[in-house]
């Protein structure tokens, strides 16, 4: 990061009253909720909870999802009221604080999730409930500190480094734990091969379990800079005339993208639809392998550094494809890869790849990713992998390009908003679909519904015609 320049202090620009420490600590945040996405909603605990601590995975599934959605919802409707009073003038970071210890209360929570316990669900439900809202939640009002911290021209080499420094977080964090912590049932040992570096109860899971408090210390821990050091604006009364105000303007910001930026409107419509079928792959992902194969926090966390690994070379050569093809072409493509990939992700079960060629099933206590199963789900996760970066990386460049340059930064709060706003949809969807069968496979192949959604309205974008009036 570039050090301040040295003016008159009259004429400062944020980006020259914040230093790099302060920076750097705002940035940690992302580093510090991570492992709540990466460890229990994707990788580690949520499949746990389906297949370890219910005795039934198609009811254990549908009640993440369920839970999923609800909370999801819930964060989604308070989202932009509580948005406006941070654009009202009120300092963030008693907000931040207060939803922090909603996210450590329902992280620790997670502890409870004793293996024959169900009596313990709903409040294991509500524990994860709680932890969702509260990560969802911080997170608005940790954004709404950036256009304090820096000026408009440096405002996505801010956004861009705290969200590579998550990425990073999260794949340290799996990797300390998987190899270190959570030990496999079968043999009592981690992914590295070592006993876990604390003792813990193989027989009530308590390495599986110990990932929700791990995961609490580990945001407290790397929270802590951002109070420290990272400026907040000064404490002065809410008045209910700036909120009702912000919210005015939200309303009409509204109505001026859809009756004056048409395109753009559709873009976004199309991306939140796709955005809310990729959560969903990667939520349901490891809990659909944890049932088909039995895999444990070993194969977990090698699935998900390998996943992760895929990622950054996708996003990378995306990037690439992107300046040569056109972010619209780079979408669409790496979208029909990815719904394909899912679609052979779901074609695999115990004993069939691709719906109906037979295979050997997984023999228990066998090494993992060695069955012809595992390595076709394998493949198509890669592929998975690959794909999603360059979708997430180019819809923002896509933004980038079309938005006119005095919107930019208005319409990158929708490109957010949008991504957030129906998150719960996919979950509920899947969670219901999975109710009524009672097949996983069944309830996760309702987020291609929203992937193939999304790209056929993503199809109608014209990125030429984004000032258009109409789309």
């Amino acid at each position: 990061m570039a050090a301040p320049s040295k003016r008159g202090a009259a004429s400062r620009e944020p980006s020259e009253r914040t230093g790099k420490r302060a920076l750097l600590s705002w940035a940690l945040f992302d580093w510090a909720t991570q492992p709540f996405y990466t460890l229990v909603v994707t990788f580690l605990f949520a499949p746990y909870f389906v297949n370890g601590f219910m005795a039934d995975p198609a009811q254990g599934s549908s009640l993440w999802a369920y839970a999923t959605g609800i909370a999801e919802l819930i964060a989604a409707g308070l989202a932009p009221v509580l948005g406006a009073i941070a654009d009202a003038g009120h300092p963030r970071k008693p907000w931040i604080a207060g939803f922090s210890v909603l996210l450590v209360v329902g992280l620790s929570g997670l502890w409870l999730a004793v293996p024959g316990q169900i009596e313990l669900m709903p409040v294991v439900l509500l524990a994860f409930g709680l932890a969702t809202i509260g990560a969802e939640l911080a997170t608005v009002f940790t954004n709404a500190m950036m256009p304090s911290l820096v000026s408009n021209h440096r405002l996505g080499t801010l956004s861009g480094f705290g969200w590579a420094l998550g990425y990073v977080g999260g794949l340290v964090s799996l990797a300390l734990i998987a190899g270190l912590v959570v030990a496999d049932p079968s043999t009592g040992k981690t992914l590295l091969g070592l006993h876990p570096i604390v003792p813990l109860d193989p027989a009530t899971r308590e390495g599986d379990r110990l990932v929700g408090p791990f995961s609490a210390v580990w945001y407290l821990v790397f929270v802590l800079p951002l109070f420290l050091f990272t400026p907040d604006r000064p404490s002065k009364p809410l008045e209910r005339r700036a909120v009702t105000a912000s919210l005015t303007q939200l309303a009409r910001s509204v109505r001026d993208l859809v009756h004056h930026h048409g395109q753009v409107a559709l873009f976004l419509v199309a991306r939140m639809l796709y955005a809310d079928g990729l959560g969903a792959v990667f939520a349901f992902g490891g809990i659909y392998a944890a049932t088909v194969f039995g895999w444990g926090a070993a194969e977990l966390g090698l699935f998900g550094i390998i996943l992760t690994i895929a990622g950054t070379f996708g996003a990378a050569l995306g990037g690439l494809f992107d300046d040569r093809s056109g972010s619209k072409a780079v979408i669409v493509w790496t979208l029909c890869l990815f719904i394909a990939a899912a679609l052979g992700v779901l074609s695999v079960d115990r004993d069939h790849v691709l719906f109906m060629l037979p295979v050997d099933a997984k023999v228990p206590g066998s090494a993992p990713f060695s069955s012809t199963g595992e390595q076709v789900y394998l493949a198509f996760a890669i592929l998975i992998g690959l794909a999603s970066g360059p979708v997430q990386s180019s819809s923002r460049t896509l933004l980038a390009r079309m938005c006119p340059p005095d919107k930019t930064t208005e319409f990158f709060g929708f490109f957010s908003f949008s991504g957030k706003i129906t998150a719960f949809a996919a979950p509920l969807a899947i969670g219901a679909v999975t109710a009524a069968t009672g097949s996983q496979r069944l309830g996760i192949a309702a987020s291609l519904f929203f992937l193939t959604a999304g790209l056929l309205l993503l199809l109608r974008v014209r990125p030429s015609a984004s000032n258009s009036s109409s789309p």
